[in-house]
């Protein structure tokens, strides 16, 4: 199946549109090839007068016959652009509403995609996809699909008119049109994989320039301006080179192309002149041919252009459609799982994971969570904390054993449910581009400004939120960016809090923070840590030192577990790491 075909089976409530533009394009085109016919009929009235075609059809007088020529020329005419004004809309109709569901779909789509999918693509190449490719798409449908259809009615018609008027012309001067047909063809199918390698250097770039920009402090502070702009001057001359290939095979189309053309409107202008002159056809019907020639053949020099439009689009079209068909790995569907019937216990039972299906990240994990108690996991980097938060949300599935809430299987419920149960603050939160407001309130469309206060006051974040300069309202910029770092976490803790989930966990909530918003943090956890199940990830031990119980993990093993004046007590890897953090000896 061909990408369009895939296309407009993938979108089938637009079928109507895409059928009545086509009906339209086709209308159009037969009143455009009429006033070539109108001419052939006007020079047949001048010349025969009372035995012309239209005396034939009982209007003998000749001033009559050229008031109806005129009559009709009008009428064509009006239908002519009544048809082109409605083409006009019903394709570009078309074009933006299929290239807005798409871009939806496939947003749609990628969000619900697991996230080890992401960790293998370029985030500037999926950008490509959802805005370019499917851009790509859109100029096809509001020019490019109405110019096919109007050269294959133009090239359908004007046949129809040869063989009436010539058999034998039409034949010898038609000749041409198969073997341009045939050509272009010829030349997509070799245009197919260098358009896709195309739209593959033009993701590479999206991904160089996202990166940098994302990255532009960085940047700057190390002076590197000079080694990214070289390192994009080399994704842009790779897209330059690509396109190059590209462009030399689909500029040879268009001079074999006026070589076929040249061969047919030739053999139409002497052949033809020559059966005219031996009363073989009459001078009106030459007139008609030799005109229907060059409408007919001249705009095949427009399939160059034609060929090049489709095949970058339909290059576009399979990748959006590829992106839409990735299979979901983690589903959604499950049981419900209401909020006030979450109780809050978690259990890692067995649990065994990898990223890479090589390399152990969590072994033989055995653990109860408690529900209403403060658990804190700390340990080196790369020891597994993290990993246990993000199978505990279904960010990835275990290859061994099972999560459970409230002894079910996190596997069984509908994952919006489940995550809805759990407030997440990460070590390095996102904000939306809206107000403080939005970002308290971001998944809680409902909530009222008494709420989001509320929330604020208690993430110990309203006094820093009321001294900006429009309060609650102030913008906070692309990805928080006019925030501090501890402003953007108290932000984030806010939201969580506004959440009232039954599980809430920071991950490393405090690692980037100052003491003073360290501190904060730790009398807001305090508060909203009560009568729910609350697991700190941290590698400052001063924040889980007042947990219920504590977890060390090393190599992705649980080695420790207690409280902390226990941990102190039995002077293992913990109390290691708490000398290295407040130089503090441990009395045994």
């Amino acid at each position: 199946m061909s990408p369009l075909a895939k296309l407009f089976e993938h979108a089938r409530q637009y079928r109507r549109s895409a059928i009545l533009a086509s009906i339209y394009s086709a209308l159009n085109k037969f009143f455009d090839v009429l006033p070539e016919v109108l001419i052939g009929v006007a020079v047949d009235v001048v010349v025969s007068k009372q035995d012309s075609f239209l005396a034939k059809l009982g209007v003998v007088d000749t001033q009559s016959q050229l008031i109806w020529l005129g009559v009709l020329t009008v009428l064509i005419w009006g239908g002519e652009s009544l048809f082109q004004y409605l083409y006009s809309v019903e394709w570009r109709d078309l074009a933006q509403n299929l290239q807005h569901k798409l871009r939806q779909e496939a947003y749609a789509h990628v969000q619900k995609l697991e996230l080890g999918w992401f960790e293998n693509r370029s985030s500037g190449n999926l950008l490509a996809v959802m805005n370019d490719d499917i851009n790509q798409m859109e100029r096809f449908l509001n020019t490019g699909a109405n110019a096919i259809l109007q050269i294959v009615c133009s090239s359908i018609l004007i046949s129809i008119v040869f063989f009436a008027l010539a058999p034998k012309l039409a034949l010898i001067s038609l000749l041409p049109v198969p073997l341009i047909l045939w050509g272009t063809f010829w030349f997509q199918n070799r245009l197919a994989p260098r358009y896709a390698e195309v739209r593959e250097a033009a993701g590479q770039i999206n991904g160089r320039l996202n990166n940098n920009l994302y990255g532009i402090a960085t940047i700057k502070s190390y002076a590197a301006e000079d080694f990214e702009a070289a390192h994009v001057e080399a994704a842009s001359q790779n897209y330059v080179q690509t396109n190059a290939a590209a462009i030399r095979l689909s500029s040879a189309i268009t001079p074999v192309i006026r070589m076929a053309i040249l061969a047919g409107f030739v053999v139409t202008l002497v052949y033809g002149g020559w059966m005219a002159l031996h009363g073989q056809i009459a001078v009106g019907s030459y007139s008609v041919l030799v005109y229907l020639t060059q409408r007919l053949l001249w705009p095949f020099t427009g399939l160059a252009e034609i060929a090049d439009l489709c095949q970058r689009s339909m290059a576009s079209i399979d990748r959006v459609l590829a992106l839409l068909n990735t299979p979901i790995g983690i589903p959604y569907a499950g049981a419900a799982l209401p909020r006030a019937q979450v109780a809050g216990e978690v259990v890692f039972d067995n649990i065994g994971f990898s990223y890479d299906g090589v390399h152990a990240t969590l072994t033989d994990i055995n653990l109860t969570l408690p529900a209403g108690k403060t658990v804190g996991f700390v340990g080196s980097t790369g020891s597994g904390k993290s990993t246990l938060i993000k199978l505990l949300l279904r960010f990835y599935l275990p290859q061994h054993g099972r999560v459970r809430v409230d002894g079910r299987d996190v596997a069984e419920f509908d994952l919006q449910d489940l995550r809805r149960s759990i407030g997440y603050v990460a070590q390095e939160p996102f904000l939306t581009d809206g107000s403080v407001a939005d970002n308290i309130g971001y998944g809680m469309p409902h909530a009222t400004r008494a709420q989001i206060e509320a929330a604020g006051k208690a993430a110990e974040a309203h006094d820093f939120i009321t001294r900006l300069p429009q309060g609650y309202d102030t913008p906070v910029g692309e990805r928080g960016q006019k925030l501090s770092g501890g402003q953007r976490q108290r932000i984030a803790l806010a939201r969580a809090i506004l959440k009232d989930p039954a599980i809430l966990v920071l991950d490393e909530a405090t690692s980037a923070v100052d003491n003073e918003t360290e501190a904060a943090i730790q009398r807001s956890l305090a508060q909203v840590a009560r009568g729910r199940t609350t697991l700190v990830i941290a590698h400052r031990l001063s924040t889980v030192r007042h947990a219920n119980v504590i977890h060390v993990l090393e190599h992705g093993r649980i080695v420790e577990s207690g409280t902390h004046d226990a941990l102190l007590v039995a002077n293992g890897s913990y109390a290691a790491l708490w000398r290295l953090q407040t130089g503090e000896s441990v009395t045994l």
